[in-house]
């Protein structure tokens, strides 16, 4: 097939959707299948030589900035442009990843081109808004989200429980697209003590580790918290931030005693995953959370909320630990559990996590939603015909 996937964000980016994208198109153009990405111009790139990647074709949009975001683009809806680039490669389907202005304008143009368009819900914008002092306009966006989708042929969410979510909003053809992670990558393996003595912990010492946007909406105060109710029982607990974000300064004035590393990437991130010996993610915003599933493939012991990537894949008290959604009390009393069991249940639930991981294959991943997207083609050739 030719797939034309319209997105504001994707690697080198670092974020879920843009790993995410990589990816599927990685994973497609493998399979032989063409993809031509339309996206925006990342900061210092060279419109004339975008950076190639698994030999996909791109069309490069200038780019707006995305409020609250530093370093990520909206496209431009540049109508005319995607139009006439289309209108000569002709695609067989339109995917559109981000509901920004250039997804709007690909499926004006996927409407006149008379392609069948395709897409997915990644990122809780509508939720996110409330963090950066436009929840007014909230209720507004979420009639935006559910137009634009119900313009496309399906939307695929991450978890079925997401999907669920979307059809009671009213949202047509919900359906579902996981995500993988990449166990060569992320594994236990990567464990680097220079690394541990670098962040101060000693051999004996247990390190919590965060990873994520530094960010309100991403919860990070309440992991925090938590540390510091930990810290108050036992001393020697230390806490490594891995991330960067518009919170990352006050959280610096505030817990001057925590070691923030600063944004991380490939073997870099594995190592800072694996070098800890438990993992905190409160975030309550999320669609899916691949630091959940990278956490657990680096064999930490993850608390999470009970939704999204944690409801999909964590066993209580078996390969990792679930807080009742959004209770506060009960992720830091959850906390604290976990950073207090004895080292033979917490490699118990680590040996657990790592083969959970190791089930979640991106192969999979992509298999399906190859065959998602053959199945709209399909669908519409007979329709059209």
């Amino acid at each position: 097939m030719r797939i034309a996937l319209v997105t504001e964000t994707f690697p080198p980016e670092v974020n879920g959707v843009a790993m995410t994208l990589g990816r599927l198109c990685s994973g497609m153009a493998q399979l032989e299948h063409e993809v031509r990405i339309v996206r925006p111009y990342q900061q210092g790139e060279d419109a004339s030589e975008p950076f190639e990647f698994f030999g996909c074709s791109q069309l490069l949009i200038p780019g707006l900035p995305l409020p609250g975001y530093d370093g990520l683009s909206m496209g431009r809806p540049d109508i005319f442009r995607v139009y006439r680039n289309l209108k000569r490669w002709k695609p067989d389907i339109l995917h559109i990843s981000t509901e920004g202005p250039l997804g709007l304008a690909s499926l004006v143009v996927a409407r006149i081109l008379r392609v069948p368009v395709s897409s997915t819900f990644h990122t809780n914008f509508h939720q996110y808004m409330s963090h950066y002092n436009y929840g007014f306009i909230r209720d507004l966006f979420w009639v935006y989200l559910r137009f634009t989708h119900n313009l496309c042929q399906c939307t695929l969410s991450p978890t079925s429980e997401m999907a669920k979510e979307l059809q009671a909003e009213g949202f047509k053809g919900s359906g579902v697209l996981s995500r993988g992670v990449d166990t060569k990558l992320f594994n236990e393996n990567r464990r680097n003590n220079e690394l541990r003595k670098k962040w101060g912990v000693a051999p004996s010492e247990k390190a919590i580790v965060y990873v994520g946007r530094v960010a309100s909406e991403k919860n990070i105060d309440l992991a925090i918290r938590a540390f510091e109710k930990i810290r108050s029982l036992d001393s020697s607990a230390k806490m490594v931030v891995v991330g960067d974000g518009p919170e990352l300064d006050r959280l610096k004035a505030d817990y001057p005693h925590i070691y923030y590393a600063g944004m991380q990437s490939g073997e870099d991130l594995a190592e800072h995953y694996a070098s800890g010996d438990l993992f905190l993610f409160p975030s309550v915003t999320e669609t899916f959370g691949n630091v959940v599933t990278e956490a657990m493939s680096s064999g930490l012991p993850v608390l999470t909320f009970d939704y999204a990537a944690g409801r999909q894949y964590i066993r209580q008290g078996e390969n990792g630990y679930l807080a009742e959604f959004s209770n506060e009390f009960d992720f830091m009393e959850k906390a604290v559990s976990l950073y207090f069991l004895d080292n033979d249940m917490l490699r118990k639930i680590s040996s657990a996590a790592i083969t959970t991981a190791q089930s979640i294959s991106w192969d999979r991943i992509v298999d399906v939603f190859v065959t998602t997207l053959k199945e709209i083609v399909e669908k519409d050739k007979k329709v059209s015909f």
